[in-house]
């Protein structure tokens, strides 16, 4: 009889942290799962520490010759015999003995649920760092609607941390796993893919430890290939974009537009010194780049109005009024009917006045945030 969950743990040159994440896993109050070991050749301790478990449910696969941790991952997928997968690298590990047995009771009393997820707590060098923020989705325990979850979280960023989630094998079947051509992104856009099908499971308190550290994969894409992460932002909402266009998943769809605004605003703005994930794109480097990659003149249009504006927003910022002038003018250009601009663009115009007319707005705004409840947003 086949078990109800399949851990996939990878494993390269982390044999030194694999018998804390294996452990933890054995230590569950849900029995019903087995634990794929990939080895993808590692040359350290990783063969011996992997057959040293007793438990039968553990089981250690290598790889001959090494695969690269995308065609590990998928290897993995392929030779789970579980209905739910929960792929966790061997530096992580959960923090708690029953969140298994959560998640297996909440997936199997809520069929809609594509996948479920909590937050992490942050690792580094053997010390907590408390919660990750961007993955507290809400205070409490909840089941969202996965178009609602896209909109709101998942569409402007990744807040999923890759071992604390656990989805249906049914959606890495339907959706062909991890894309090779998506090597820093790939779990953003199967999540991002499932949600497009499926509700989303998240409960409130971090059980899982996600470790960072030099030989972290995350780490080390982020150092070498700073463009190519770029492209792969840009490729998960394209991708999206594109499947909710054929299924009419209209909200979707504005919701993807939004979010290929918001990164290429994030990459145009200058990058600071020690930030290896932000481009700094020149207006030359993002005009090549939205017309490579958006077709429509119009989303071209309204991408550069949204752009232009927050640039206008960090110079203003910076205090180079000048430069905030220049891209008020040039998103008010792209659409006029946009009067938060006009008003940032009238203020700027005034001089110092303006200048102390924006701040005291702002400091007004900032003072009713703090007091009145808002909603909670994740980071």
């Amino acid at each position: 009889m086949n078990p109800k969950v399949s851990f996939i743990v990878p494993c390269y040159k982390l044999g030194h942290l694999l018998a804390e994440c294996v452990e933890s896993i054995l230590m569950q109050t849900y029995r019903d799962f087995e634990v794929l070991i990939m080895d993808d050749c590692s040359p350290d301790n990783t063969p011996v520490v992997a057959r040293s478990f007793k438990d039968l449910r553990v089981k250690h696969i290598r790889n001959e010759p090494n695969l690269g941790h995308l065609k590990n991952y998928n290897k993995g997928i392929g030779l789970s015999q579980g209905e739910y997968i929960w792929l966790i690298s061997a530096d992580d590990s959960l923090r708690s003995a029953q969140i298994l047995e959560r998640y297996v009771e909440l997936m199997e009393k809520n069929p809609r649920v594509g996948y479920v997820f909590c937050p992490a707590i942050k690792i580094v060098n053997q010390e907590e760092r408390g919660v990750m923020k961007y993955s507290e989705v809400s205070p409490t325990d909840t089941i969202i609607g996965g178009h609602r979850f896209l909109a709101e979280h998942l569409l402007r960023l990744n807040i999923v941390p890759s071992p604390a989630a656990m989805a249906r094998k049914k959606h890495y079947i339907e959706f062909g796993s991890f894309p090779s051509d998506l090597p820093h992104t790939g779990d953003w856009y199967l999540w991002s893919m499932f949600a497009l099908f499926s509700d989303v499971g998240f409960f409130a308190e971090p059980m899982v430890n996600r470790r960072f550290h030099d030989q972290n994969m995350s780490s080390d894409f982020f150092k070498e290939a700073v463009l190519a992460v770029f492209e792969n932002n840009l490729a998960v909402p394209l991708r999206v974009q594109e499947r909710a266009k054929r299924e009419g998943f209209d909200p979707v769809v504005e919701g993807c537009k939004r979010a290929l605004a918001t990164e290429y605003l994030r990459q145009a703005t200058p990058a600071k010194p020690g930030d290896v994930v932000q481009v700094g794109l020149s207006d030359a480097e993002f005009e090549d780049s939205l017309r490579s990659h958006v077709q429509d003149p119009d989303d071209q249009t309204a991408i550069r109005a949204h752009v232009y504006g927050g640039l206008a927003d960090y110079h203003y910022e910076e205090r180079d009024y000048r430069r905030g002038r220049q891209y008020y003018e040039l998103a008010l250009r792209q659409n006029h009917r946009m009067p938060k601009v006009w008003a940032k663009y009238c203020l700027l115009r005034m001089g110092s006045v303006g200048t102390i007319l924006r701040e005291g707005v702002s400091r007004l705004k900032r003072r009713v945030r703090r007091i009145s409840p808002g909603k909670r947003e994740a980071r």
